[in-house]
């Protein structure tokens, strides 16, 4: 019987992975592309509340239009498009499905009314009348 003799040889597998240089190098240039990206995500989520504000003003000037139709005046309050406030027969409401919506900034809308006309609008981010730029006031003309 022939005896081979075997050597001992080691075999180093090659591991898969990432070196320190290689993460750190990904890392940086994440971090640059958030710095480039995020000013603009934070402009288009200011206009997406402005629209937002902007049709649920439109809602409620739809819904204040129908309750002028059938009780002849604007209610006193926005409540009065839930409930009856005036205790008047005409009313055939409610003129909304849910409750009075806040505006997108967390607000009551400022709403003020005669009877025979009215205003309403949302103050901004700002909650406080006029300001310019993103804290001005939004309400349809």
């Amino acid at each position: 019987m022939v005896r081979q003799k075997f050597s001992k040889v080691r075999h180093f597998q090659l591991t898969n992975g990432f070196t320190l240089i290689e993460i750190l190098v990904v890392m940086a240039i994440i971090g640059m592309l958030a710095v480039m990206v995020a000013p603009n995500i934070f402009n288009q989520q200011a206009g997406a509340q402005r629209d937002a504000a902007l049709s649920q003003i439109s809602a409620l000037e739809a819904a204040l239009d129908t309750h002028r139709l059938d009780v002849g005046e604007y209610p006193d309050s926005l409540e009065g498009l839930r409930e009856n406030i005036s205790n008047r027969a005409s009313w055939n409401g409610p003129y909304l499905r849910r409750e009075v919506p806040l505006d997108p900034w967390g607000y009551e809308y400022a709403y003020d009314s005669n009877g025979r006309e009215f205003t309403l609008a949302s103050y901004g981010p700002d909650g406080e009348r006029g300001g310019e730029g993103d804290d001005a006031d939004v309400g349809l003309q």
